[in-house]
């Protein structure tokens, strides 16, 4: 099973929404996941409102906190006109600028699932293939490589920042090291290394 990561600040409105139809829209093997680094304590009524005139039950779901392993889980991610980064998602991370639907009047949350659902059906018309590919070789490095780097310097720096080391890292190792040591545990050893050492010392 595949995931598609939908993401805004409190995971109470557009995330929601934008998950609700890709389950409705996308295939049976990939899925939508959808969190926030600031969850709320319910979805917006309107938005729940909102999305029952469209056929899609709201009413039972919980906005939930953005974790590093959903991000390293995502074939995908969509962030929904917020500050939400999401650094850890080893692949692509779209950014939809969409008007938040709080405190909206409800022609305006209407206007603004419509959107969504617009860019949803696009995005499972246009990315599906894409959401379904497993990670390659690199990808594999790489999430491998910055759970480790979460766990140990996540309240050290900013998600940004540990991505970067790990960047730099696998660029580094990639380049210098033969295909047959690729293929070892000990270019892994070394982006480990060289990615503690450039975080320790920032």
């Amino acid at each position: 099973m595949r995931h598609v990561l939908f993401v805004c600040t409190k995971n109470a409105g557009r995330s929601q929404m934008a998950a609700a139809f890709f389950d409705r829209l996308a295939p049976a093997d990939v899925r939508a996941k959808t969190a926030g680094s600031r969850p709320s304590d319910r979805v917006h009524p309107i938005v729940v409102e909102a999305m029952r005139e469209r056929g899609l039950d709201l009413s039972r779901r919980r906005p939930r906190p953005l974790s590093v392993e959903e991000q390293l889980d995502a074939s995908l991610a969509v962030t929904l006109g917020c500050a939400d980064r999401c650094s850890f998602v080893p692949r692509v991370v779209e950014e939809w600028a969409i008007d938040d639907p709080a405190d909206a009047p409800i022609d305006e949350v209407r206007r603004i699932r419509d959107e969504i659902e617009a860019r949803v059906q696009q995005l499972v018309r246009d990315r599906i293939e894409e959401a379904r590919r497993p990670p390659d070789a690199h990808e594999q490095r790489l999430i491998r490589l910055l759970l480790a780097l979460a766990r140990r310097f996540g309240g050290r720096h900013q998600p940004h920042e540990i991505r970067a080391a790990a960047e730099h890292a696998l660029r580094t190792v990639e380049v210098t090291t033969d295909a047959a040591l690729r293929q070892a545990s000990f270019p892994m050893s070394l982006a480990h290394r060289l990615a503690r050492e450039r975080l320790a010392a920032s």
